[in-house]
Parts: structure tokens; C-alpha cells; sequence
């Protein structure tokens, strides 16, 4: 008897030491992700990986609980890039490499790339598209083998026949040792596209990314030209539904996009010749434009370096990342949804925080483009119920800059403090 009260007063004791293990995060502002304003002198209050309150003024918890003071930083939910490629880091030598580089290469580069992009305050990223590396690597983050934010992948990006993603574009037909098809993610028609979606969901895709239009970093002599049929790309939205999955779309052209928005795609990722039919459009659908503004810097920066791209190349990145700025703030003004995302991998991983930086040169106010990274990246990646704002419920992502990026929007740069579900990667 003795023995079996006991164990019951141990097994209380252990359960309600469990429960009474609380982390209070003191916090100096605090942008919630859903106010327009930011709150000052709160305490957020997390249990495991769960925010379970968030109360006024600086609370400190039991002699059992954890403090975490953060009275002298901003606050706010842990970031969401919805455009990165974390297998990629482009460079003079990228072409090359696509021949040189091994799926162990990529995965070691991609690990990296990972943790870099989690220190910079991205607690979730979209992953649109990679060799399917992309699958296992976020396979290796949710068991905790390697450090990295929440991956949602596409696995391998689906274009047409000499589309975006037709890595034999600009080749001789007999520099590769098989003919491109569904399996690579190069499909015409809705059959072959259906059997293209299928496969990728089968390898583990999270996310369906097709190209409407052509882009800039192939060896295709047109960036923006339409590449599939309303119809087509409808058959691509429709298999992708069957299995609850959205359709991300990669589009420069005007025409392109036009289709892709009435073919029924969740985000339209780059936008550069979006006119005004297709922004209305936008906005009757409910389309989110990704605008990736960074990446059309970058590239057009690149492409003035003489020999760092190949002729056709340095002609396009200087033809669409001038303009991709500009077109985003014309389609801000008209209404159209905003997500964040920045096409990282194009440029240095880590570096994310510059994206917000020009979003407001372009007209957005500092608290849209904040939001454009946590409450609407989570609405773009149907994950509004687990993260995208600090509140009730919601994972434990959690970021601390120095500074208010609301007076500065430069601000987004200083990272100090890094907690995703629960589990601090820095302070």
C-alpha cells in the first residue's frame, strides 16, 4: 500500500512540475502580427511550443519558470518567407554546376543555407522548387537532425517543354541522357501535367509550383512569354486540389499571368509585367503576388559584372529586375493581396530583410510589409492556425530585433533572438 501511494504522489509531482514549467518572454514592443499598432510593456507566455497568453505589463512566473527579458527589443512573430530555394546559391558558376554538384553537395549546401535563413528570423519558409533535396531536408528539420525553419516544399518546380524549368533549355539535344518529361518536372497537356502534379506529390511535395512564362536565370531567349493554356494549367490546379495541396506560379509576362489567374493558382511568385487587367483580376480572385524584389536587384546588379552571366541571361535579368519594384507598388496601391517572399538563393541566404526595405521604398507602410511576412505569408501557406501572429494557441515563433522597424524599416536586419515552437536557437 505504502509502495502504490508512492508512485501516485511521484507521478503527481512529476505531472504538475511538467505543467508548472512556464517561459515568460518579456517584452519591451511587441508587433502581434494582427494590430496595426504595437503594444508596449508585454509578457507573452509560452508552455512547450504553445503561446497560451499574452498579458500587460512584465511578468515573471514561479521560481520553476523561465524569464526571458526582452524589454529593450520589437518583438514579433517569427518571420515567413514564402519564395526561397535552399538547395541554390547562384553565382558565375551555377550553370556549371548543375553538372558538377551531387545530391550529397546539395544536401550539405542546403543544410547550411537552412540555418542561416532560421538565424535571420524566418521561422517558416515556401521552398518553390530544387532537385527534391528539398523534400529530405525538410524531412532532417522536423526531426530535429538539423537546424532550420518550418519547410514547405514544392519538391521539383513543373514548367512546359523549353519552360523555366527544362534545365536541357539551351543545350544540344544530346547533352542529356534522356528526354525531359513529368519525371524531371517538364510536361505539355493535361495529361502529362496531371502525371507531373501526381509524382510530385507522391515524392512528398507540400506545394505545386508551375511557370506560366519564362525566366530570367535559364539559357530561353524570352522571360516572359506564355508557356501553358488556361486549360492546362487548370488541370494542374484541379489535381493539386484533389489532394489538398495549392499551386504556386512562377510568371513575368502579362499574358501568363492572366492565364494563371484565371486558371484558378493560389500566388502569382515575381509578377514583373503584371498590367492592369491582370491586378484586377488579382483582386477578384483573391491572388496573392509574391513580388520578390531582392531577386530582380540582384540579378540586375549582376548582370552589369561583366562575364558573370551569359549574354542572354545579363539581357533579361536587366529587362525584368528593373521593373519588379515597380510593379509591385502599382499593385499594391490597386489592391492586390501581398505576400512575402524573396526568391532567396538568387541572393546571399540571410539576407532576406532587405525584401521589407524595398517594399516600403515602393509605398508600403512598415507594419504591411511586417504583415506581408507573418498574418498574410500565413494565410498565402494555409498555416494561419498554427503561426503568422503571436497570440493564444499559435506556435511559439518568436523573434527580437534591436531597434523599432516601424521608425526604421532597416531594422529587420538585427536579429537578435530566435524561438521556434518553443525552442530558442539564440539569445
Amino acid at each position: 500500500m505504502k509502495k502504490k501511494v508512492y508512485f501516485i504522489f511521484l507521478s503527481l509531482f512529476i505531472t504538475a512540475s511538467v505543467f508548472a514549467q512556464k517561459t515568460y518572454i518579456q517584452c519591451g514592443k511587441l508587433i502581434d502580427g494582427i494590430s496595426n499598432t504595437e503594444q508596449k510593456g508585454v509578457t507573452i507566455i509560452v508552455e512547450g511550443n504553445i503561446i497560451t497568453d499574452i498579458k500587460q505589463g512584465y511578468l515573471s512566473g514561479d521560481a520553476s519558470d523561465k524569464m526571458i527579458d526582452l524589454k529593450g527589443k520589437t518583438v514579433m512573430p517569427g518571420l515567413i518567407d514564402c519564395h526561397v530555394h535552399l538547395e541554390d546559391q547562384f553565382s558565375k558558376n551555377t550553370l556549371l554546376e548543375g553538372f558538377t554538384l551531387t545530391d550529397a553537395d546539395i544536401a550539405y549546401r542546403a543544410a547550411v543555407n537552412a540555418k542561416t535563413t532560421l538565424m535571420a528570423g524566418f521561422t517558416t519558409v515556401r521552398d518553390l522548387g530544387g532537385s527534391g533535396v528539398n523534400i529530405s531536408l525538410r524531412k532532417a528539420v522536423q526531426h530535429g537532425l538539423v537546424d532550420g525553419p518550418r519547410i514547405l516544399t514544392a519538391g521539383r518546380a513543373i514548367s512546359a517543354s523549353g519552360g523555366h524549368m527544362d534545365n536541357s533549355v539551351g543545350f544540344r539535344d544530346d547533352a542529356f541522357n534522356h528526354k525531359m518529361g513529368p519525371d524531371d518536372g517538364v510536361a505539355d497537356g493535361r495529361d502529362e501535367l496531371i502525371k507531373a502534379v501526381r509524382l510530385q506529390i507522391k515524392r512528398g511535395s507540400d506545394v505545386i509550383k508551375i511557370a506560366s512564362t519564362g525566366g530570367v536565370l535559364d539559357l530561353s531567349e524570352n522571360s516572359s512569354g506564355a508557356e501553358f493554356t488556361i486549360d492546362e494549367i487548370k488541370a494542374v490546379v484541379e489535381t493539386a486540389k484533389d489532394y489538398g495541396l495549392r499551386v504556386a506560379c512562377h510568371a513575368h509576362g502579362a499574358e501568363g499571368i492572366r492565364r494563371a489567374i484565371l486558371g484558378g493558382v493560389t500566388s502569382i511568385e515575381h509578377g514583373t509585367f503584371m498590367n492592369d487587367e491582370d491586378m484586377k483580376l488579382a483582386v477578384q480572385y483573391g491572388t496573392y503576388l509574391v513580388p520578390t524584389i531582392i531577386a530582380g536587384k540582384s540579378v540586375a546588379d549582376s548582370a552589369k559584372i561583366p562575364g558573370f552571366f551569359p549574354a542572354v541571361i545579363a539581357r533579361k535579368a536587366i529587362e525584368v529586375g528593373t521593373r519588379m519594384q515597380q510593379t509591385f507598388g502599382r499593385a499594391y496601391k490597386a489592391g492586390v493581396k501581398i505576400a512575402f517572399g524573396t526568391d532567396a538563393g538568387v541572393y546571399a541566404h540571410g539576407k532576406n530583410y532587405l525584401e521589407f526595405g524595398y517594399m516600403v521604398e515602393a509605398g508600403m507602410p512598415p507594419m504591411e510589409a511586417i504583415k506581408s511576412a507573418t498574418t498574410s505569408a500565413a494565410d498565402l501557406l494555409g498555416i494561419s492556425e498554427k503561426t503568422g501572429s503571436i497570440s493564444k494557441g499559435k506556435m511559439a515563433d518568436i523573434i527580437a530585433i534591436d531597434g523599432d522597424p516601424l521608425e526604421n524599416i532597416k531594422d529587420m536586419k538585427n536579429v537578435t533572438f530566435v524561438m521556434k515552437e518553443g525552442k530558442i536557437y539564440n539569445q
